[in-house]
């Protein structure tokens, strides 16, 4: 399979949002409704359990617009088939439990959704590899995520495997009792 990464822009908002609206939850409608918004939202004030799907489309779109969310695309010829959010660290509101990681020259990566159709091909390791380029050319020297070490299905592998980011060179530096192992790449 042959695949192209692009960066996240205002021009591929048609991309991002038809990804999210016809496939990126496919196997999983329960999550639906996310967008990839909710590692914006405060969960110290609940927001996020009285949003809609399209209170989360339109607030990604306005985003995505204003150049506040970021991340990588993964195409399939004209069609976007994955997803990564990827962007300073202090971007998401889901890492404030995380302080000791929050500097200006750290990034992050909080999420992949890849097509059910299209796992196991190694697009997830694609946009991560992207990720981390990427972050770098915009003046990060490090980048965090959160893999959950119990991961039993691709719902809840969606911070990635902690296997991948190993193979990546990340390391392990605290896991958390939920189960999150926070690992971190010099870049």
């Amino acid at each position: 399979m042959s695949f192209d990464i692009h960066p996240l822009t205002p021009e591929r908002i048609e991309d991002y949002l038809q990804f999210f609206d016809t496939k990126a939850f496919a196997d999983n409608p329960d999550w639906s409704r996310c967008y990839c918004y909710f590692p914006y939202c405060d969960r110290s004030t609940r927001e996020w359990e009285t949003r809609t799907g399209d209170d989360n489309r339109a607030s990604m779109s306005e985003f995505i617009r204003a150049g506040r969310a970021n991340g990588y695309l993964a195409y399939e010829g004209d069609e976007a088939v994955g997803w990564c959010n990827a962007a300073a660290y202090g971007s998401f509101r889901i890492l404030d439990d995380y302080p000791e990681f929050n500097d200006p020259h750290a990034g992050a990566i909080v999420c992949f959704v890849v097509c059910p159709t299209h796992r196991g091909q190694g697009i997830a390791t694609a946009l991560l590899n992207a990720a981390c380029t990427g972050l770098k050319a915009r003046g990060m020297d490090s980048v965090y995520a959160r893999p959950f070490k119990g991961a039993k299905n691709s719902a809840e592998n969606y911070t990635g495997p902690l296997s991948m980011y190993l193979a990546a060179g990340f390391e392990a530096v605290k896991e958390d009792s939920k189960g999150n192992v926070i690992v971190r790449k010099r870049l």
